[in-house]
């Protein structure tokens, strides 16, 4: 078993217009028939924020979510009655993420629009707004590289050190642009033309991105490794692949490197997803990972050492992320029945 961690590194994910709130959630209400969403600000104040039709005619209204964070992005950069509800709704997500104990908060807009453009303005917007928010760096997060560049060209320079979020062997440009502004990066295990399957193929493809990055001078306690981490509703075997990519990559490149990942993904599709996502983390930190994309609101760190390893709520979840509960069987009869407490 390998040495757990002694600190994690909390890489903040809630700052992207992926993110959904359920209608039928606590978040969720109609006033004077009017769709909003309810929040608290820093300041302890009970405000809402009105749901725009554009996000009723969206086929994620149709399934029953809303994407509050695009919601209030594109509130605050339209600048109507709303505005200051928008700006005021991100500070307290940020304000929240470093109570939590984030150490970096990542920002992703790559689904305000459908073009460059829109997404490169919201980029540089939620950048330099987000500057005078927190004292957090930021983590620049994008599909695209040339988002990823605008965010960096919109940083006034006076801040910490921004992370950029992420470079893979089908844009090692992005390691050249993390050179460039003397960046930390996340890495991923991602290949030329898809995903890896197994362990060998990302500690192979990771491998090979750690090697480009030290060719071009990025030192090895700015890499962040991310090996990928795939549903295990969609395959048991995903968390072993994961777990051991991990181990192999820590014995490899030793203790200076980080190694991370988005840990929430490991649940997609399962109920009581906080446990999986907590008894996952506790697992990648034996394994060898220091660091982790996730919300530290929802799973906090703090209370990962608390976890009851004897009790049958985390055996159930320890058995799908270990392959031992085929198609989550045991677990989804678990959940049915009311079994999974903590």
């Amino acid at each position: 078993m390998t040495e757990r961690p002694s600190r994690l590194i909390v890489i903040g994910e809630n700052i992207h217009t992926t993110r959904v709130l359920m209608r039928k959630g606590p978040r969720l209400a109609v006033i004077d028939g009017v769709d909003v969403i309810k929040f608290t600000t820093v300041n302890g104040a009970e405000k809402t924020l009105t749901v725009p039709d554009s996000a009723k005619r969206t086929q994620d209204w149709e399934q029953g979510r809303v994407k509050h964070v695009k919601v209030a992005i594109d509130a605050a950069m339209q600048g109507g009655p709303e505005a200051g509800l928008g700006v005021e709704y991100l500070r307290t997500m940020a304000a929240n993420q470093e109570r939590g104990g984030a150490h970096f908060l990542d920002l992703n807009v790559d689904e305000i629009s459908l073009k460059a453009e829109g997404q490169i303005a919201a980029i540089r917007w939620v950048v330099k707004t987000m500057e005078g928010m927190t004292k957090l760096p930021l983590s620049i997060d994008s599909s695209s590289v040339d988002v990823i560049r605008a965010g960096f060209e919109a940083l006034s320079g006076k801040g910490q050190r921004t992370m950029l979020n992420s470079a893979s062997l089908e844009r090692l440009e992005a390691l050249d642009l993390a050179k460039t502004y003397n960046a930390p990066v996340v890495v991923t295990a991602a290949g030329e033309k898809g995903m890896p399957d197994g362990i060998q193929p990302r500690v192979d493809n990771a491998s090979r991105m750690v090697e480009a990055a030290l060719q071009r001078g990025i030192a090895l306690s700015d890499l962040y490794v991310d090996p990928l981490i795939f549903p295990v509703s969609v395959d048991t075997a995903f968390g072993p692949h994961c777990l051991e990519a991990i181990r192999a990559l820590r014995l490899r490149f030793g203790p200076e490197i980080h190694i991370t990942g988005g840990m929430s993904n490991v649940s997609f599709g399962i109920p009581a997803r906080k446990l999986i996502n907590d008894v996952f983390l506790v697992l990648a930190m034996e394994a060898g990972a220091d660091s982790a994309i996730m919300d530290p609101v929802v799973s906090k760190p703090a209370e990962l050492a608390n976890l009851d390893r004897s009790s049958a709520a985390y055996k159930f979840a320890e058995d799908i992320i270990l392959d031992r509960d085929r198609n989550c069987r045991s677990f989804l009869k678990a959940w049915r029945k009311g079994d999974l407490k903590v």
